[in-house]
């Protein structure tokens, strides 16, 4: 049953005359109930694709016709009665010429003629905007259950069965629940019911394995599957002690919620390519214990007019749906680049920016940003103003100690590391190496020692190896002093701590370590 709140601002907009309402929802039960409330003395004329024209309250067939016939058929019932031409997924004809032309004259009708009083009303889950109707057209989108709701839709379920569980479980699932519509809650309340007889903390994977399944269905989003930790990470030391802090947030999050602790919004990672940004996203979301999702925006671009825009709402939406959640977008300055250009590409971009934008200010949902970006010349200003993340960090080419981090991660991951391996030596050899580098270079090493028949790695070997790679700092040179440039002229923290490497005096491979290379 739709909320009073939903019913009355369905019922304004159709007070206000707003000529066609479309109404984004998958559950026709629910919209045909709060349609019937707000025109209770309302002739309600139904149209639908397999039955055409059918009686409303019966859903009987009354006649069979096309969507062209069935509103040639009944625009002059507005003269008569007041009336409601409710349309349901009707989104696969909204392009042709004559379907536009019929509903354009309706709404005319509607907005200026004193005798006339119909209103059009779409029912799809699936969005199409002719640009001949956007003037015409009001997108009314059902709100989802608040915090408050889902515990009252919990409150209600058990009450119902006449179980009992924990106060701290309905508050656990309760935020897991958030981003789901109601059908979506009571359905996987039953499933979590049926499965084991009650309500626990162990049906927060139930939820979350129910979610991805909107995740794969839509296709907008991608599912990331992922093994890194943050102890995974060579180095980074100030940006692993500031997600540490917002994962402890995030474990207990009603708690924190209601000690007056904001949600944490997201992070921005700039820096040079291959040097651990992506990783970065990864281990943030084992540090929170929850599901990774990527957004590619060039994905969303659609052929037909305001299709992209539509596409980026579904997308928030939907990691919406699944949040608590990570929402990683690689290489954000390329998704984004054009804003504020001429052109129909360019105006398209800004478009979905400005929405990114609007959408990033105003969600109060759990849904964690993270966004990488190797170039940020190429970004508006605006997206990078204090406010839109919690924070801003720079992934530099790693310091002197991060190298031989990296390096002997590498190493151990193969086998070969071992204790007389000359590390200081192997710093000075690699400066201007990244996490890449140095993965292609102990790649080769190995390489070359099988070949020749050896089990043992040497310093010599790797140097040699070392010399033959060349190095990101001299590939891309020029692009590195243009990245630094940029970041200057920012408030950004360094994502490392100063290198320490200098004052070693002795080899730094003692014994293993937890982390392992950064990778591109």
């Amino acid at each position: 049953m739709m909320k009073r709140s939903t019913v009355n601002i369905l019922a304004s907009y159709i007070d206000a005359l707003h000529p066609i309402i479309y109404i984004n929802h998958f559950d026709f039960k629910v919209i045909d109930d709060a349609i019937a409330q707000v025109g209770e003395t309302v002739k309600c004329l139904e149209f639908n694709n397999a039955l055409g024209l059918v009686d409303f309250k019966t859903k009987s067939p009354m006649q069979e016709c096309d969507l062209e016939q069935f509103l040639k058929l009944t625009m002059d019932d507005g003269f008569e009665h007041e009336t409601f031409l409710v349309l349901k997924d009707i989104h696969g004809e909204l392009n042709n010429p004559k379907i536009i032309a019929l509903l354009k004259k309706i709404a005319e009708n509607n907005l200026y003629n004193d005798n006339y009083h119909a209103a059009i009303l779409i029912i799809s889950e699936i969005t199409v905007i002719p640009r001949e109707l956007e003037n015409y057209i009001t997108v009314f989108d059902i709100p989802l259950p608040t915090i408050n709701e889902i515990h009252d839709l919990i409150y209600e379920f058990i009450d119902d069965l006449e179980i009992s569980v924990e106060e701290d479980t309905i508050n656990d699932i309760a935020l897991s629940f958030k981003g789901l519509n109601e059908f979506q809650i009571k359905q996987i309340l039953n499933l979590a019911y049926q499965d084991g007889g009650c309500i626990d903390k162990e049906d927060k994977l139930l939820i979350l394995k129910e979610k991805e399944q909107f995740i794969k269905k839509s296709g907008m989003l991608e599912i990331v599957n992922f093994t890194e930790t943050v102890d995974d990470i060579g180095g980074l030391e100030n940006l692993k002690k500031w997600l540490a802090r917002k994962a402890k947030v995030f474990a207990n999050l009603d708690k924190a919620i209601k000690f007056g602790v904001d949600v944490p919004k997201g992070i921005m990672i700039i820096g040079m390519p291959g040097c651990g940004k992506s990783l970065t996203a990864k281990a943030t979301a084992s540090l929170f214990e929850i599901p990774l999702v990527r957004l590619d925006v060039g994905r969303l671009l659609g052929k037909y007019v305001g299709e992209s825009e539509e596409n980026m709402r579904k997308a928030l939406k939907l990691s919406e749906a699944i949040s608590p959640c990570v929402l990683w977008i690689d290489e954000i300055e390329k998704a984004f680049a054009g804003v504020g250009g001429d052109g129909g590409g360019s105006d398209v971009t800004t478009r979905l920016f400005g929405q990114f934008l609007t959408w990033m200010q105003e969600k109060e949902n759990t849904v964690f940003i993270v966004a990488t970006a190797n170039d940020i010349s190429r970004m508006p200003p605006e997206f990078l103003r204090k406010g839109r993340f919690d924070e801003l960090f720079f992934v530099d080419l790693p310091n002197g100690e991060e190298r031989r981090k990296i390096l002997d991660i590498h190493l151990k991951k193969r086998k070969k590391w071992n204790k007389d391996i000359d590390s200081i030596a192997l710093i000075k050899e690699t400066d201007g190496f990244n996490g890449a580098d140095l993965e292609a270079v102990v790649k080769d090493t190995i390489e070359m020692a099988f070949i020749d028949g050896r089990t043992i790695i040497t310093t010599e070997d790797l140097i040699k190896s070392v010399k033959d790679t060349k190095s990101i700092s001299s590939t891309l040179k020029d692009r590195i002093a243009q990245i630094k440039d940029t970041v200057s002229k920012i408030d950004i923290k360094p994502a490392s701590v100063p290198d320490k490497t200098n004052e070693v005096k002795e080899p730094l491979i003692k014994a293993p370590l937890k982390s392992h290379a950064i990778e591109t």
